[in-house]
């Protein structure tokens, strides 16, 4: 049995969980990763009809003479929301900051306005750790799954387009739209004095990898890389705690100064004892 043929666009955590999977089951003839592969992504489609298009987490805007291409069954979208919550460049970790205990992911078919096409699936998890990296991975290999158990189907309605061989799909509901914004520098910075230990805590996961949550620890500006959330202040004269506006405590289990490696807690203070003596 042939494999279903490919086209895969994105970059990133979500896109090479993604990958991993869809490779096992199918032949991805090109991966585009920028705005320069768009070109060859064009070529591709020339010379293999047939490829069916799958995105994730591309970051590039698709023009419709690109979109036009994949037609009638479009460019699949594995989108990392309940759409149409959290549509645009930072679902997850909007997700992450708004206080959300459950994640979840959506397949979509690709259109020009900003991740509004129609649905053919939806998938919800509510017992992830608060962890950026497992939700990136859960979702994207969910989002994955569904798409390389449904090729098949879609590949007999480019085939054959006969609206009664493709996955059902639903219209999103517009006025219940949310958005969200790409991450930035300015938005490093922890503020602790001005937000509750609850809200720090989730702006550490939620700035990992980019754009890395910073802070001035006796004097260093550090990168916190792992921390948990605490009502009472620790009773360890050992441990690295944030105090927070609402008198809560962020205490740091890892931590990187700038331009030196990652460390624990401990060896961090070691450090400051030694330059003391």
């Amino acid at each position: 049995m042939n494999r279903p043929e490919i086209i895969f666009f994105g970059n990133g955590p979500l896109a090479d969980s993604a990958f991993e999977v869809l490779a096992k089951t199918t032949n991805i003839i090109f991966h585009a990763r920028t705005k320069e592969d768009l070109e060859s992504v064009k070529l591709s489609k020339q010379t293999h009809p047939n490829a069916i298009g799958i995105l994730a987490s591309f970051g590039v805007l698709i023009k419709s003479d690109c979109l036009n291409l994949f037609e009638p069954e479009g460019i699949l979208n594995i989108h990392p929301s309940l759409l149409p919550l959290y549509r645009g460049a930072s679902p997850i970790e909007s997700a992450i900051l708004a206080g959300d205990d459950k994640f979840s992911v959506s397949i979509m078919k690709l259109v020009p306005g900003m991740d509004a096409g129609p649905i053919y699936h939806q998938e919800t998890f509510d017992s992830l750790p608060l962890n950026k990296a497992e939700i990136y991975k859960t979702l994207a290999i969910a989002g994955a799954t569904w798409l390389a158990n449904n090729l098949a189907k879609i590949c007999k309605y480019h085939n054959s387009p006969d609206q009664s061989l493709f996955p059902e799909y639903h219209l999103q509901d517009d006025s219940k739209a949310t958005f969200t914004r790409k991450l930035d520098k300015t938005q490093a910075l922890l503020t602790p004095e001005i937000d509750s230990a609850e809200i720090t805590f989730r702006k550490i996961i939620a700035f990992q990898d980019y754009p890395k949550p910073k802070y001035n620890l006796f004097g260093q500006d550090v990168i916190i890389l792992s921390a948990h959330p605490e009502k009472d202040r620790p009773q360890d004269p050992k441990s690295l705690y944030i105090e927070c506006a609402d008198e809560q405590y962020v205490v740091i289990d890892r931590l990187q100064p700038l331009s030196r490696k990652p460390m624990d807690a401990k060896s961090f203070l070691n450090g400051l004892s030694s330059k003391q003596n």
